[in-house]
């Protein structure tokens, strides 16, 4: 039998705890390790849920790894074509861990309207593009229909709508230069079917999405000629492993690109999150220990008497020490417990309900703030609190080495 465990669980279980000195002095510290573990959990998962969104829109627009020819230099505008005719198109069964290829290309115009002009970068898009990762963005109209028959349909952003002056089933003239200076501009004029917003406004203001055809007769190129392809991973924590394995398993010819390579400002800037989500974690842990600290001083100092006696009767310093340590488990697990149920709830509510917004989106990229969250994250945020401020606890526990017996069981 654990004589400690079983000294403790009377301690808790007995009927004068709860009005006991250190009564509100545990509940306060109980509370702390609530409040911290809410805050905890919802610095990780707002992080991670940001993390994720941002680069769920990014890749929705260029894939996580770009496949292109050499002579286009890494630019936005496809200028050298590439064949279809390779061995990963349509299905890159070379490399795991890859769940769609699609064909785009690129070319750059002015819209005109008879008030102003803005300038745009037309991606083309054929039948093998993922519409279904992009839908979520769409604001007003619909998605538009590229089938056999080669249509003026566009998907336009609200910001490039808005400053247009242009609405949906709105026809406007775009200007495409041909590569040889001097010749006549190709002109197109399309018609607006939909309307998206994904609130990265550099991408936004750029990307207008029409018919792959479009460019390539205006480039002249063969039906199977495109700009580039767009690949999509799996899993985006292998994005720089898969790179490498796509760029080995591609022509000589052929030069490839990551998402993070091509936005390199805005993912320098997300793992300012992790930082930040440490930093709340480090001064959380640090308030809860605190708190359990006074709240164990405060029950070594009541139950000294006790102390006494347990040394009286030959019971050793470390014995008395863990009755101490494991009624300070069973405070941190309370305090854990409604921690975790207060958190958990919170991050369901704004999953589902999407109750809390940013005040500026424009600088977080998303309307609502996201939340992201595992059951292995929770484990181990748990189980890494409670073995911190056990190991905090080690030391104020060590006061119990100094009470000698006889003056113990006179204490009062």
């Amino acid at each position: 039998m654990n004589l400690e465990y079983f000294i403790a669980k009377r301690l808790i279980t007995g009927a004068d705890h709860k009005i006991s000195i250190s009564a509100p002095i545990i509940k306060i510290a109980i509370t702390a390790i609530a409040i911290g573990v809410v805050m905890m959990l919802i610095a990780i998962a707002t992080g991670a849920g940001l993390k994720h969104k941002i680069r769920e829109k990014i890749t929705a627009f260029s894939g996580h790894v770009q496949i292109y020819n050499y002579d286009n230099n890494r630019s936005d505008i496809s200028v050298v074509p590439v064949s279809i005719e390779q061995d990963f198109y349509p299905e890159f069964r070379s490399v795991d861990g890859i769940t769609h290829v699609q064909t785009v290309a690129t070319k750059a115009g002015v819209i005109r309207t008879e008030e102003t002009f803005e300038l745009a970068i037309a991606k083309g898009v054929g039948t093998d593009f993922n519409w279904k990762i992009f839908s979520e963005y769409i604001v007003e109209g619909r998605l538009p229909n590229y089938g056999a028959e080669l249509n003026e349909e566009v998907l336009m952003s609200r910001i490039m709508a808005n400053r247009l002056q242009l609405k949906v089933s709105d026809s406007f003239l775009t200007l495409f230069m041909k590569e040889d200076t001097g010749k006549t501009p190709n002109q197109r004029r399309f018609k607006i079917v939909g309307i998206y917003d994904s609130g990265l406004e550099e991408i936004d203001e750029r990307y207008l999405f029409t018919d792959i055809r479009h460019i390539q007769r205006m480039n002249k190129w063969k039906p199977n000629e495109v700009g580039n392809f767009e690949v999509f991973l799996n899993d985006f924590d292998d994005l720089e492993k898969k790179t490498f394995e796509i760029h080995g398993n591609t022509v000589a010819t052929l030069d490839t690109q990551n998402v993070k390579n091509k936005y390199r400002q805005i993912f320098e800037w997300i793992p300012l999150f992790d930082f930040n989500i440490a930093l709340i974690i480090g001064i959380m842990i640090i308030v809860g220990g605190i708190n359990m600290i006074t709240a164990l001083l405060v029950l070594i100092l009541e139950r000294t008497q006790m102390i006494g006696v347990l040394k009286a009767l030959g019971s050793s310093n470390w014995s008395i020490r863990k009755v101490f340590l494991y009624n300070a488990t069973y405070l941190i697990g309370v305090g854990l417990l409604w921690g975790n149920g207060i958190g958990l709830l919170i991050i369901w509510l704004q999953s589902q309900f999407k109750l809390f917004k940013f005040p500026n989106p424009k600088e977080y990229y998303v309307e609502y703030i996201p939340v992201s969250i595992d059951v292995l994250t929770v484990f181990l945020l748990n189980l890494g609190v409670l073995l911190l401020c056990l190991l905090m606890l080690l030391l104020p526990s060590y006061i119990i080495t100094k009470i000698t017996p006889v003056k113990a069981i006179k204490f009062e």
